[in-house]
């Protein structure tokens, strides 16, 4: 599945490079919804909230309301993750908060699924020259997305895995790694981070990974109706159990 993305930042629909320089702006998010309209499902991130510098809440829950999203961005309680769902989202995506400096969150994760169910919990693999990144990815830790991938398992049903070294540069993304993510873990993968091309999208077809755009899209790389009949004419779901 193709997910085309929403990133919020000060109200406005925005697009960064390696999360922290900001692209450029796009149309108000009414407009954005319009013209996914076509896709099933629309990730929506409030970079405010994942910076810890205020949030987009009146946003999302319009969002929320209006389509159907996959929702994160300073998700740190399961308060705010039951919220969320409350309000519309079909899953919420957590990142920051599921990792201490030396491995996962369990006693957060636990609350988390406790308070949503498993099913509905997504977790943030954001990685950047190897390791997995937090704060926005601005904070390095000491681990691999592959160190932590079994022991989250058993508090989601999915991973959104970055590749922050390529994020919003339109220079291809890392294949190779998606692989190895994909060939250790049956839970679904949602692939995002330099993704620049029909070829690239297929690849992740392929090898059974969704594809979270965003850059390529509102740069006019990659066109919605191309997207959209891709999407559409791909052979089920990319993961049997979604």
């Amino acid at each position: 599945m193709i997910f085309p993305c929403i990133d919020l930042m000060d109200g406005k629909v925005v697009q960064l490079v390696q999360g922290r320089e900001k692209a450029l702006e796009a149309d108000s998010p009414e407009e954005m919804l319009r013209k996914f309209a076509a896709f099933p499902e629309i990730q929506v991130i409030d970079l405010d909230a994942a910076m810890g510098r205020g949030s987009n809440d009146d946003l999302v829950r319009m969002l929320a309301a209006r389509a159907a999203i996959r929702a994160g961005g300073g998700v740190r309680t399961a308060l705010r993750a039951r919220t969320l769902v409350e309000q519309g989202a079909r899953k919420v995506i957590v990142g920051t908060s599921a990792f201490t400096q030396t491995g996962v969150n369990t006693t957060l994760l636990a609350a988390m699924r406790g308070a949503i169910g498993r099913d509905r919990l997504t977790v943030a693999l954001d990685s950047k020259g190897g390791r997995v990144v937090v704060k926005g990815w601005q904070e390095a830790t000491d681990f691999t997305a592959a160190d932590v991938l079994h022991l989250l398992e058993p508090y989601c049903s999915g991973f959104l895995c970055t590749y922050v070294d390529k994020e919003g540069m339109m220079q291809g993304t890392d294949l190779e790694w998606f692989r190895s993510l994909r060939a250790a873990t049956n839970l679904e993968i949602t692939a995002a981070g330099g993704i620049t091309t029909l070829e690239d999208v297929r690849a992740l077809q392929t090898m059974k990974v969704h594809a979270a755009l965003g850059m390529a899209i509102y740069t006019g790389r990659l066109k919605l109706t191309d997207l959209a009949v891709l999407n559409s004419t791909a052979n089920g779901d990319p993961v049997g159990n979604i």
